[in-house]
């Protein structure tokens, strides 16, 4: 039985975990709904914390001056240093997270789809842009997977998103804490195939890292590898890389399957590049193969078991795979 780390997700409230939208409602989201089992969620939610309150008078992001402004439309009182001012002082207490899910199109907690209008009235929208807390949870929390609860009903951004930020809680958890070169060493080689895919440069660099030949001082070196770590999983990889992959891993199983079992290889590959079937079904086909004979060195490959099996989900909002 594989074992599985506890993420820790910074989570907009109003999100499945209470009605403290503007209105008073809550929003329905499959994917954090499912999350709840297998992460350590911490809700928050800016707007009702800076007081408010449930429900509230309408919030808009405002250009004045050049910058954006969190104005309240009916008052046209500027909450943007009272926002910025709190998201300070919650980093302060909440510590390291692994990954965040953020309200879509919230002038607080949007990460990159608010509408930004040219006056309070809302006379027109000059353009899109992070909400104010959002764009504070992206700086300080930058190279970590930070998605919207709307674009994870994509299946392929779903599946990058779940892959980064159980990857980086494994390094925070199984690394960061031991602090030893063999944890170093084991996470590494548990996780070229998964690098591999993500950026085979960086993964050669980060096992030059891990070998640390030099004989660097520890801390130094986990560090180093920390940082290009979370720039590796900061990046959605190809298709095309993810295919190189698969196909390598064929390779340990082509001499053995029937020529059926090649030919449905195939087809799952041509499949997954015209965006036809999830990452996972063909994950899952290898993954029999590994079982059926016994291939030891793949078995150990965190590639084959990014994350919780029970996440698998090939639902799709039918939206463009790549936005």
């Amino acid at each position: 039985m594989v074992d599985y780390v506890i993420p820790r997700v910074l989570v907009s409230k109003c999100i499945e975990f209470d009605s403290c939208r503007f209105n008073g409602g809550t929003i329905a989201s499959s994917v954090v709904k499912s999350l709840k089992d297998f992460v350590e969620f911490h809700p928050v939610c800016p707007e009702a914390q800076i007081g408010l309150g449930v429900p509230r008078k309408v919030l808009r992001l405002v250009k004045r001056d050049g910058e954006n402004k969190l104005i309240q439309t009916e008052t046209e009182k500027d909450f943007t240093e009272q926002m910025a001012g709190f998201a300070f002082n919650y980093f302060s207490d909440l510590g390291e997270i692994d990954g965040a899910i953020l309200k879509s199109r919230s002038p607080s907690c949007g990460t990159n789809d608010v509408k930004v209008y040219s006056s309070v009235d809302q006379s027109g929208v000059v353009e899109r842009s992070a909400g104010v807390f959002g764009a504070a949870v992206q700086k300080m929390f930058s190279f970590k997977p930070i998605e919207n609860e709307g674009r994870l009903r994509n299946f392929r951004l779903r599946e990058n998103f779940y892959t980064s930020l159980f990857a980086l809680a494994r390094f925070r958890n199984q690394v960061v804490t031991a602090r030893t070169l063999r944890a170093l060493s084991d996470y590494q080689a548990r996780h070229k195939f998964l690098l591999m895919a993500y950026d085979q440069e960086k993964m050669r660099e980060l096992g030059q890292i891990a070998a640390n030949r030099e004989d660097i001082e520890l801390e130094q070196v986990i560090s180093s590898y920390r940082g290009i770590l979370q720039q590796v999983f900061s990046q959605n990889p190809s298709y095309g890389s993810h295919v190189n992959v698969l196909q390598h891993a064929f390779g340990y199983f082509s001499n053995h399957l029937k020529a059926q079992e090649k030919s449905l290889f195939t087809e799952y590959i041509q499949d997954y590049r015209q965006g036809k079937v999830p990452l996972s079904t063909i994950i899952s086909l290898v993954r029999s193969w590994i079982v059926r004979f016994d291939q030891e060195y793949l078995k150990n490959q965190r590639y084959f078991d990014p994350y919780p099996r029970e996440l698998v989900e090939i639902s799709d909002s039918g939206k463009g795979r790549d936005f």
